[in-house]
């Protein structure tokens, strides 16, 4: 596999698409059996003895338009796969193509999506397949595995080159860059998304917990990268280092966009924010007995009220 493509076409990829894989992944994830061992990461046809099942894959169709050089992946759907054969079902594909070019006339089958650590040489079977429905179609792997030091999305785009290796021409996958394009009701759906509640039964409280903790982290790398730069401004008084006059305006720039928590009108604008954030605290508590205390005389009114119509026969109530 080559390191980048060079065809020059510019990906945009939408939050739909990454919502349906992980959403496909999850359920046939979510419906294997239970008692299986965990995996240990070991290979499929590596030594003897038991091997633990690897985590499914998942297949499916990415549609979407192209205009001149730039491509927009919009939605995805599912497709039928046999792993044995290495083939698609095709009587499946071509009635979910109908049906969504009904709702969808301006989307076209782009490629084809699946998931994965890395793209295999058995997924050139299914890229060759749909050639036939698109002479240059885009191969969209997700990465179900967590990786916490990983900063960026877990995905990656993939085209496929004609090559020439050892004198046999072989078509191979190149990697692509792409960019997250959304529209105004993706924003709103990925916000609705990123603040539900946990499914475990968390509160908000753990909600606020994990907000909490992601800012302890963000200072606390702000820390650090502040004490990378202390530590160079030192080396550079001393003379161990050379003297920067651009490196220099640089980090003066970014120290005056720091706070000065050690002033006297950054204390006022804290105890200020502080004092709010209390009384708002204190409005919401007030509101919450308010509205508990209605609930509770409308209560006691509609009791008193079936009393007094029923006269002296609540005991056969």
């Amino acid at each position: 596999m080559a390191s980048s493509s060079s065809s020059g076409l510019t990906f945009k990829l939408h939050p739909l698409v990454i919502v349906n894989i992980s959403d496909h992944y999850t359920r046939v994830k979510s419906q294997m059996n239970p008692t299986h061992a965990p995996h240990n990461n070991a290979a499929p046809n590596g030594g003897d003895g038991v091997v633990s099942p690897l985590p499914p894959r998942v297949y499916g169709c990415v549609i979407g338009v192209q205009k001149g050089r730039t491509v927009e992946i919009f939605n995805s759907f599912e497709l039928l796969y046999d792993p044995s054969t290495h083939s698609l079902d095709r009587t499946f594909l071509e009635k979910k193509q109908e049906l969504y070019k009904k709702v969808f006339p301006h989307f076209y089958i782009l490629g084809w999506y699946s998931t994965g650590s890395d793209a295999e040489e058995s997924d050139m079977h299914i890229h060759k397949a749909l050639m036939d429905i698109n002479e240059s179609p885009v191969y969209v792997l997700l990465n179900p595995s967590i990786n916490h030091s990983q900063k960026d999305l877990p995905v990656s785009i993939f085209e496929s080159e004609l090559h020439v290796i050892d004198g046999i021409p072989q078509l191979i996958f190149v990697r692509s860059s792409y960019t997250i394009e959304t529209v105004e009701a993706e924003r709103i759906s990925v916000d609705h998304v990123a603040h539900l509640k946990p499914s475990d039964g968390g509160s908000a409280a753990t909600q606020l917990a994990a907000h909490l903790t992601g800012i302890h982290s963000a200072i606390k790398m702000l820390h650090s990268r502040i004490k990378v730069l202390h530590h160079y401004l030192l080396a550079m008084e001393k003379g161990d280092v050379p003297c920067e006059n651009s490196l220099l305006r640089q980090v003066s720039s970014l120290l005056r966009r720091l706070p000065a928590i050690e002033s006297g009108k950054f204390q006022d604008d804290f105890l200020m924010e502080y004092n709010d954030t209390l009384l708002i605290s204190y409005l919401a508590m007030l509101t919450n007995c308010s509205s508990s205390m209605n609930e509770l005389v409308d209560k006691f009114n509609t009791a008193y009220d079936r009393h007094s119509r029923r006269g002296g026969r609540t005991a056969f109530m």
